[in-house]
């Protein structure tokens, strides 16, 4: 028969909807909060949940939105009440609940409804980006969420100021309207044009990393900003650089006060949040888990903390890939990292556009080469100057041409 959870704050419920289930013949798990009820569906994947409304800790319905949003609704789920009203019934049949109970429930309406629920097809998993929605123990990302949400009917261009190893799309994700499209800039060669904009009416637009646009490019930015409003859009821009940095850098003093001039919204870096990176890690497999992207795997206590203690460089976009590849590729249901551990972290590679001009195709390999380099050695001037074959003093002054500032304070180490 079906594996039934039962998420119930109050133990003489939980235990008399067991009895009833499992004289049924029912396999039954209890819960009594919803962060136990969040363990047992990531670890169990029930058959069907029935779910309390009022509970102390994260009531039903913050519950039920939190699994929609990080495409967990893979199993029917119904709410259940004793004082509850048609508005919260009708929330609760939009969000994804398939029913609603109102307590005392009676014997045949509880198993009426235990049976359309297990009579409906599986909920093919709908393919959702993961959002800060997922990480409600992590308070640094908790607080990024609320921060975005209180900003996100403010403006239509949000500034996400943060380092190297960030999590900008993640947060990004967050502030995506359902079924609305969603489109990656890159390095927004070809982006800017007003036919492919009316295509994403409604959407949101992300740019990874603002300090690395050619000239060109920062005239493209321009334009795509200048038509936010009319093509109903949101942009996101993730920058590691301030404002001065990138005035040093030789970029347009209108276009850098524009962009300061919006909303500002900190970032915090995996490094920030490297307590809560085993939380991460295991959410993250647990999505591509039930998105049926890799088969059913857990990772090794060793393994989640040698990852924890990983500088992931490459930032959220690393962490995800490297997930998926462990998963995908171990053999055992349990990962372990493999002899010698994971390969040095490499720079991502945005591809270059053919039909730049020469200086700012030049411009845009150089970024992406010293970028890569500075990656490989840490911010080390020192080393990086060996490998390059550069004089100190002009490689200072080609990074900050580029855009790129190296750490001084890493010169000797």
């Amino acid at each position: 028969m079906a594996k039934i959870l039962i998420v119930d704050d109050e133990i003489g419920i939980r235990e008399l909807l067991s009895e009833i289930l499992r004289d049924e013949g029912h396999d039954v798990i209890l819960a009594e909060d919803a962060s136990t009820a969040r363990s047992v569906r990531n670890a169990l994947c029930p058959d069907m949940v029935l779910l309390d409304i009022w509970m102390p800790d994260t009531d039903g319905i913050t519950l039920l939105k939190e699994w929609a949003a990080a495409g967990q609704l893979t199993m029917p789920v119904v709410m259940m009440s004793g004082h509850g009203t048609i508005d919260t019934a009708v929330e609760a049949t939009r969000i994804g609940a398939i029913d609603y109970l109102e307590k005392p429930i009676a014997l045949q309406k509880l198993l009426s409804a235990v049976k359309r629920g297990l009579q409906r097809q599986p909920a093919v998993p709908t393919p959702v980006a993961l959002t800060l929605a997922a990480f409600p123990d992590s308070m640094p990302l908790r607080d990024l969420h609320r921060r975005l949400r209180q900003v996100a009917g403010q403006t239509r261009l949000i500034l996400l100021q943060t380092g190297p190893d960030h999590l900008a799309e993640l947060a990004a994700r967050t502030l995506q309207t359902p079924g609305k499209p969603w489109l990656d800039l890159g390095t927004l060669d070809g982006v800017y044009d007003p036919a492919r904009l009316t295509t994403l009416q409604g959407g949101q637009l992300y740019l990874s990393a603002l300090e690395r646009l050619s000239r060109a490019q920062q005239r493209s930015l321009v334009a795509i900003v200048d038509r936010l409003e009319r093509y109903d859009l949101r942009l996101l821009v993730a920058c590691c650089s301030n404002r001065e940095e990138l005035l040093a850098a030789g970029w347009d003093a209108a276009l850098v006060e524009r962009l300061f001039s919006h909303m500002l919204v900190a970032v915090p870096t995996l490094a920030d949040i490297r307590d809560d990176l085993p939380e991460l890690v295991s959410r993250i497999l647990r999505h591509l888990i039930d998105t049926k992207e890799v088969p059913s795997r857990r990772f090794s206590p060793a393994t989640l903390s040698q990852l924890r203690r990983r500088d992931w460089h490459g930032g959220y976009s690393e962490l995800y890939s490297t997930i998926r590849n462990l998963a995908q590729t171990s053999t055992e249901e349990e990962i372990n990292l493999p002899e010698g551990g994971l390969p040095v972290s490499e720079s991502p590679i945005s591809p270059i556009s053919f039909d730049l001009p020469l200086r700012e195709a030049r411009e845009a390999f150089e970024r992406m080469y010293f970028e890569h380099h500075l990656r490989l050695e840490r911010g080390n001037i020192t080393r990086l100057a060996q490998k390059t074959g550069l004089e100190r003093t002009h490689l200072y002054r080609k990074l900050r041409q580029l855009g790129l500032h190296g750490g001084r304070q890493h010169e000797e180490n």
